[in-house]
């Protein structure tokens, strides 16, 4: 308790002594401290264990657990801020704070699915409360006939929430990305989850995933951006040494904003290779997402992922002579 009042002594004499100087800038935030101080500043940095503000003349490192909120602009800016709408069929977080994996699992586990097709599973992740689910194409390439299973929490356990009407609204097989609407949700308004900025990963950074490798749903595996930007056959990924399996495909790559980043894709397995796994970056399924009428899914056009068979020839038919 001593440190506490001692911090809270601080605090109020750095407000009293910067308010004067930085009150007429714009962009600056307001920090309120459990113990009733407040201090007003440029926040450098929003961590699990600290927040960093300039104060225009010094640098203060703020502990997390001594911070009861952060205003900005007279407004509130909460853990889990108010979304904006970053498209028609998703969000961009406006104010989220880093929280640890653990925390972070709390709040964006419920928004990831898992997919299932006649032949296979894999991952998937809500973007809408309309239904709105994304996953990689290889995940539903060549089938129609999908369920969507949530995993919705009650009092004591979770519970299976499976819907079997799913819908292909697009898909394109050169990013290995594909859309999906959930059609039997009910009316329901299902949990999402913010696309973040791709381009400003930092290598080092800490990422998470979650899915379901090998259909064991709910996993999560930590790790850290190896590289950014990493070009492979034509395409630019993003690799992290967070352990991707199969059924992990179509999955959210998370930041500690709670922010998808990627969606895993692919990892490189052989013998003694370890901690190469991939996703396709947010601004690529940005881009696919705003120019989906472009991929829209059509069971009957010729690049929507089926294989048409030739057609059987009889002993004695001649086959047609080739077109010229």
């Amino acid at each position: 308790m001593r440190r506490v009042r001692d911090l809270s002594r601080l605090f109020a004499g750095l407000v009293i002594a910067a308010g004067p100087l930085i009150a007429a800038e714009e962009g600056l935030r307001t920090v309120h401290l459990h113990s009733g101080a407040t201090v007003r500043g440029e926040i450098l940095k929003e961590g699990p264990d600290r927040v960093v503000i300039d104060l225009g003349y010094t640098v203060l490192a703020i502990p997390a657990d001594e911070v009861e909120r952060i205003d900005t602009d007279g407004e509130t800016a909460q853990a889990d801020g108010p979304a904006a709408l970053g498209g028609d069929v998703y969000t961009v977080a406006r104010e989220r704070r880093e929280l640890t994996v653990k925390e972070n699992v709390e709040r964006c586990g419920a928004a990831v699915v898992q997919v299932s097709t006649s032949i296979g599973l894999g991952s998937g992740f809500v973007i809408h409360p309309d239904g709105y689910v994304v996953t990689n194409h290889h995940v539903i390439a060549g089938e129609h006939d999908l369920t969507v299973t949530m995993f919705e929490a009650g009092e004591r356990e979770l519970r299976r929430v499976p819907f079997d009407r799913v819908r292909i609204v697009a898909t394109n097989p050169h990013a290995d990305l594909a859309l999906l609407k959930i059609e039997d949700a009910d009316r329901r308004e299902l949990p999402t989850v913010p696309l973040g900025d791709s381009s400003r990963l930092r290598q080092g950074q800490t990422v998470f995933a979650i899915g379901s490798p090998l259909g064991l749903e709910r996993t999560v595996s930590q790790g850290i951006v190896s590289l950014k930007n990493r070009p492979l056959e034509g395409h630019i990924y993003i690799q992290s040494t967070a352990q991707i399996n199969p059924g992990n495909s179509g999955g959210p790559l998370f930041n500690l904003k709670g922010e998808v980043v990627g969606v895993n894709n692919m990892k490189i397995s052989a013998q003694g290779v370890e901690g190469l796994g991939f996703a396709v970056p947010a601004q690529v399924l940005k881009e696919f997402l705003d120019n989906r009428d472009a991929f829209a899914f059509d069971v009957r056009h010729p690049n929507a992922g089926f294989r048409y068979n030739e057609p059987p020839i009889s002993e004695g038919d001649t086959p047609p002579p080739p077109q010229e």
